[in-house]
């Protein structure tokens, strides 16, 4: 469905799809973007402050992203973003945890000037199986009006 900017509402609430993250896949990212012995090594992990091998928090915002892509909730526009405000992890992540992202649009605010676009704070949350917040951010969007 074509979403625009007017269509939108403070308030409105969506949820994505969940997914799982293997142990290979939090390995691989890891040793691609956030090489740290907690991330890449059960046995260095037990020895951690996780206790644990654990996914990096990069990933877990990474999910959280395609997740609301794959939601289709601004399909028509695109997520175009200007900023990401108040990121926040809340617990770790352990491979073969599941996790899905709920939003709330907190704010929508035509830009000046006579543009054709406005842009749009949503409140993100990732949730595990157990539904327990895991991670937060407040990413500013832009999106165009009705044609």
């Amino acid at each position: 469905m074509d979403r625009y900017f007017e269509d939108f509402s403070v308030g409105e609430r969506f949820e994505t799809a969940s997914a799982t993250i293997s142990r290979e896949e939090a390995i691989a990212f890891a040793t691609s973007y956030d090489p740290q012995p907690f991330h890449l090594d059960e046995e260095a992990a037990r020895t951690s402050m996780f206790g644990k091998l654990v996914v990096s928090g990069w990933q877990t915002a990474a999910l959280a992203m395609r997740l609301i892509v794959q939601s289709r909730v601004l399909e028509a526009t695109g997520i175009v973003g200007t900023g990401v405000d108040e990121v926040r992890w809340f617990a770790p992540v352990a491979p073969g945890d599941t996790l899905r992202v709920r939003g709330e649009i907190v704010a929508l605010t035509p830009l000046p000037g006579g543009k054709r676009r406005g842009t749009m704070r949503v409140l993100t949350q990732a949730l595990n199986q157990n539904d327990a917040i895991v991670y937060s951010a407040i990413p500013t969007l832009v999106l165009p009006m009705r044609p």
